[in-house]
């Protein structure tokens, strides 16, 4: 029996299996960066240890370190969680050869999925030849041949595109997973992305535990998730199954995997086997009544699965919390994260609590949202209500997205596929401005002044303040009075620092506002507050490429100096921010006259990196 479980992960993922080894009894390490000593997960943990250094590279993923600090805590299994190490099969060797039970499938079975390009030649697949892509099979997919979320994954619909990618999605593949191998497939459009969950015990029992629909996705990465999958027909359900059957025991596969597919054209056509547990798997759990990871520790240990899967029951929809801003290219985001709660109602799996510092070393995944009902509507509907009454004080994030997502048509009548985002992200980012957000900030800040605190001149005049609300000023006034604030066109029903009360045409409605400095929340409205006099040295001449996030400069395109000339959309600078590499490309055909940014930079948002100056 295991006593003790070091988690080979961070963040939620590790959260979430403390919370079932502490159901089950059992101990729990946490190992930890310089950047995450204070994390909620290192918090969590009975015992943390420390890896010296804040990237990845040189922290999650020394599989010598994490065995090293395994020995050193007294553990005696390893869970690798589901991302950094959970697919090296050269880990699962060196926790075995340690000595300690490794939580997860046989070396042999990562060694021949892990790798995508031998899954599919297991599968009876072959990849295209990279040298022979012609106009013909285009679009393709540049892939990661390890690892998975989306990195090392570039779309391809021009031939002459195509060196270009092989080498973007190389380095960013050898960034997150060590491993720049990548390779190249034909890419279906508008196809739904669904998946099975299998588990396998050493006994010869395989579970296909449902279908999940994984389709809304950006940047490849998966964002809202649901099980069952709606509308499969029975056959092709069938199929599904046996596929993913077929694939767990040509490997002899051990513990719990997902088999991933593309349904396109009412035919399924296999992707690959993940070797590990999923992000989305809460939503399967909900359905069959199943705690995966607590059967991931009961198959290392060597019990028996039942004969039948339990049965299924309901519908579960998951979305995934970003500090990210779509609709600006799903930047990453970072910051304090001032305040998170969750109404009840839902399954919340997270590493952040208030107070945390979202960095830009990881993944800038907050937390996932789980809701589960009787039917998909319900489901649905109470996951979107659940989301819009989040409180999230801080970064930008991809919240209001995520309710909006939930509730387009084509969601809600189960007919959306992968190219959701493409069609519909200009129209699901429009602000929707509340605009009366800046007046229920300004009377929150005056409460408490006296009228002759805000005494004026003249005594008709009223008092005025400016805020940013995405991009754009909004200016506001209000007055002191003998009864207290007043602003026109409504009615000032209560006014105190964190609650405000307006009657608009005969409607009250409430505004809650939190301020952190100059950053100040309503609702779920964000704004800053302008000072009255700006600042000239923040102004930025006309052509000036800023760092859009905190990051790292890993690239300056070649021969790039001042006084070169450059095309609009050429790629200029590349910055490494979160695992994701983001180009920052000339905005329009000039000479560049600046280039502050020099690889290894350590850039915060907003930061100078070039100037172009416009012909």
């Amino acid at each position: 029996m295991i006593s003790t479980l070091l988690v080979a992960n961070r963040g939620e993922i590790a959260c979430r299996i403390f919370r079932t080894c502490a159901d089950l009894g059992i101990r729990t390490v946490a190992i930890h960066s310089d950047a995450d000593e204070g994390a909620l997960h290192t918090r969590l943990a009975d015992t943390a240890v420390r890896l010296p250094g804040a990237a990845p590279a040189e922290t999650y993923l020394r599989g010598d370190l994490v065995v090293k600090a395994a020995l050193a805590a007294g553990a005696d299994a390893v869970h690798p969680g589901y991302g950094f190490l959970s697919e090296n099969a050269g880990f699962a060797r060196a926790v075995r050869d340690a000595g300690l039970v490794w939580i997860g499938p046989p070396p042999e079975a990562i060694e021949a999925m892990a790798s995508k390009t031998r899954a599919k030649e297991l599968m009876g697949l072959a990849p295209l030849d990279a040298q022979d892509v012609g106009p013909a099979d285009l679009p393709v997919l540049v892939k990661a041949a390890a690892g998975g979320g989306g990195r090392g994954m570039r779309v391809v619909r021009d031939v002459a595109a195509l060196p270009g990618a092989l080498e973007d999605a190389r380095a960013e593949a050898a960034s997150a997973f060590g491993d720049g191998e990548v390779f190249v497939e034909p890419y279906l459009e508008n196809g739904r992305h669904v998946e099975v969950q299998v588990l396998a015990d050493t006994h010869g029992t395989v579970w296909t535990l449902g279908t999940r629909d994984c389709s809304l996705q950006r940047r490849h990465q998966k964002v809202i998730e649901e099980a069952p999958a709606p509308g499969l027909p029975p056959a092709l359900t069938e199929q599904l199954y046996a596929l993913a059957e077929r694939a767990t025991r040509a490997v002899s596969y051990e513990g719990a995997g997902t088999v991933e597919f593309l349904v396109a054209d009412g035919r399924a056509h296999f992707l690959e086997m993940n070797t590990r547990l999923q992000v989305e798997h809460p939503v399967t759990e909900a359905v069959f009544g199943v705690d995966l990871v607590a059967e991931q520790i009961r198959v290392a240990e060597g019990h028996a699965l039942p004969a039948e899967r339990p049965a299924p029951r309901g519908h579960a929809v998951e979305a995934r919390l970003y500090a990210e801003d779509p609709a600006r290219g799903w930047a990453p985001q970072t910051g304090t994260l001032h305040r998170f709660t969750v109404p009840d109602g839902v399954r919340l799996d997270t590493g952040c609590a208030d107070g945390d510092t979202i960095g830009v070393h990881y993944d800038p995944m907050l937390a996932k949202v789980v809701a589960h009902a009787p039917t998909r509507a319900e489901a649905v509907r109470r996951l979107a209500g659940a989301l819009e009454r989040t409180a999230l004080h801080g970064p930008v994030t991809n919240r209001d997205l995520l309710v909006r997502s939930l509730r387009h048509p084509e969601f809600t009548e189960a007919r959306m596929d992968t190219g959701f985002y493409d069609r519909h992200l200009t129209a699901l980012t429009e602000p929707a401005p509340d605009p009366y957000a800046p007046l229920a900030a300004a009377l929150a800040d005056a409460h408490g002044r006296s009228r002759f605190g805000g005494w004026r001149n003249v005594p008709s005049g009223p008092q005025v303040k400016r805020y940013e609300r995405a991009g754009e000023e909004h200016e506001v006034a209000y007055r002191h009075t003998r009864t207290g604030l007043a602003a026109d066109g409504v009615r000032v029903v209560q006014a105190s620092p964190h609650l405000v009360v307006l009657e608009v045409d005969g409607v009250r409605r409430k505004f809650e506002v939190a301020r952190y400095g100059d950053q100040v929340h309503v609702n779920d409205t964000a704004l800053t507050a302008l000072p009255r006099f700006p600042d000239p040295a923040t102004e930025h001449a006309p052509g000036s490429l800023l760092a859009p996030m905190p990051g790292t400069v890993v690239r300056v395109a070649e021969g790039l100096a001042e006084g070169t000339g450059v095309k609009a959309g050429q790629p200029l600078i590349w910055l490494e921010a979160m695992k994701m590499e983001h180009r920052i490309t000339a905005p329009a055909d000039g000479t560049l006259t600046a280039l502050p940014a020099a690889v290894g930079r350590q850039v915060e948002m907003g930061t100078l990196l070039a100037v172009v100056e416009s012909e």
